[in-house]
């Protein structure tokens, strides 16, 4: 199929007729190869993370496992024995834990950890406990400025070997469960379970149509490129691709159900991600390998379900910058005090990209340059984890509106010909916090 299109702009598909009429050509498959350098986002998606779906108006579930759940922050003691700790065997009343994640795993100021339970022996401050009773909290105003009662988890303990001071009268000590304790014969514990949280995307309508061609422009033969309407429709092939290109990138989705029929409109990845993902804040002239490895600690964690690669589509201007060996640049910074860190490759992508690979402890980077990240974009990159993004064409009941050509569309008393190109198709964005956007300043 490689060989359907010519990667250079301003020449006809090959093998086609596009003269045929009323025929519909269906070639969802073959428009990404078209100059996949100039689009190469929308190549990756269509050629590892595409999935069809049958309503305009698609809605998915994201799963945050509950294991990446189970930690959590003391916030007061009720009951505490000033100056004298707690020895083993001694018991803690109205411990309140709170956590940063809700019941969907999403991020949140102060949640109640419901993953609480009876039974669960529990290291706070390095120190172990067990959990004889659990209660929701009460909203206590002078403690929670929210009030809310699903702040916080009061908890009763049994302490399992002797707890300092330091940790008994601390708030904001950290703490996890770590599994459970119960004696032979006892009866079975109480449950709890993770839920799935809800998004939608929208399936936006892409329509490029070739001006009217009278019957007597395409009789005519032109200087240079003596078939205009083949010339032409080169240029519409291309233009219909970058407006995808763009859309998947820079698009805001809603839907709007005007009378005259619903207009929708995909989610782009770049404001989603602002939105919704992390924010990575570099310097063009401080910035190292040891600045990506700060953010690729926390970026990389397996606990909120990423994957060991992230393709960055960055600016030229950012790809420059990576690859100086003089001045301020990244190799310079960091080949002269990192390199035994360093692992740098510049590789063949398996679309048609040159690709910078850069390995870290945590992850690899696959850093491809994104012509449309220019202008007041030419500062960011964008980090996308392909195991988390899906691009969606409508398709259903036997009928695909994957990019296809409709031919002949103009009234039927006209002279002449005009041919469209016509996508439905959007972007689905789950677990935004695997995605990032790199900002460059100065």
């Amino acid at each position: 199929m490689a060989n359907a299109f010519s990667n250079s702009t301003g020449v006809a598909p090959q093998g086609i007729n596009i003269n045929d009429s009323r025929r519909i050509y269906n070639f969802g498959e073959r428009v990404s190869e078209l100059a996949p350098q100039q689009s190469p986002f929308f190549v990756y998606l269509s050629k590892v993370a595409k999935e069809s779906t049958d309503d305009p108006v698609f809605k998915f579930l994201e799963q945050r496992h509950q294991w990446q759940r189970r930690n959590f922050i003391t916030e007061n003691w009720d009951t505490k024995v000033t100056g004298s700790g707690t020895n083993s065997g001694g018991t803690m009343s109205g411990v309140h834990l709170t956590c940063d994640y809700d019941k969907y795993g999403n991020a949140v100021a102060s949640a109640a950890p419901l993953y609480i339970l009876v039974g669960q022996v529990l290291r706070i401050g390095g120190k172990a406990a067990k959990v004889t009773a659990v209660s929701a909290g009460n909203g206590d105003a002078a403690t929670y400025d929210s009030g809310d009662a699903d702040t916080f988890t009061s908890v009763d303990l049994t302490a399992l070997e002797d707890i300092p001071d330091q940790v008994v009268e601390a708030q904001q000590t950290k703490g996890q469960v770590i599994g459970s304790a119960w004696g032979e014969g006892t009866e079975d514990p109480e449950g709890w379970k993770d839920e799935l949280y809800s998004r939608e995307g929208f399936c936006q309508i892409f329509k490029t149509a070739i001006q009217l061609f009278s019957g007597t422009a395409l009789a005519t033969r032109y200087r240079g490129r003596p078939d205009e309407y083949r010339r032409v429709w080169a240029d519409k092939l291309m233009e219909h691709k970058m407006d995808i290109e763009h859309a998947m990138l820079f698009g805001v989705g809603a839907s709007d159900e005007s009378a005259s029929g619903p207009v929708r409109y995909t989610h782009g990845l770049v404001p989603y991600t602002e939105a919704n993902g992390k924010i990575m804040n570099m310097s063009y002239g401080d910035s190292t390998y040891d600045t990506f490895i700060d953010h690729m600690e926390s970026f990389f964690a397996p606990e909120t379900g990423n994957s060991g690669d992230k393709l960055v589509l960055a600016s030229r201007k950012v790809l420059a910058w990576l690859q100086k060996l003089s001045g301020d640049g990244f190799l310079k910074n960091t080949v002269t005090s990192s390199n035994y860190r360093m692992d740098v490759q510049n590789i063949k992508g398996s679309f048609g990209h040159a690709v910078t690979k850069i390995n870290t402890i945590f992850g690899n980077l696959h850093f491809v340059a994104e012509p449309l990240f220019r202008n007041q974009d030419e500062d960011i990159a964008l980090a996308v984890d392909l195991a988390n993004v899906k691009y969606r064409p409508l398709a259903g009941n036997g009928v695909s509106r994957d990019t296809h050509i409709m031919t002949n569309v103009q009234n039927n008393a006209v002279d002449g010909r005009k041919d469209m190109i016509l996508t439905e198709a959007g972007l689905e964005i789950s677990l935004p916090e695997t995605h990032a956007i790199m900002k460059w300043a100065a």
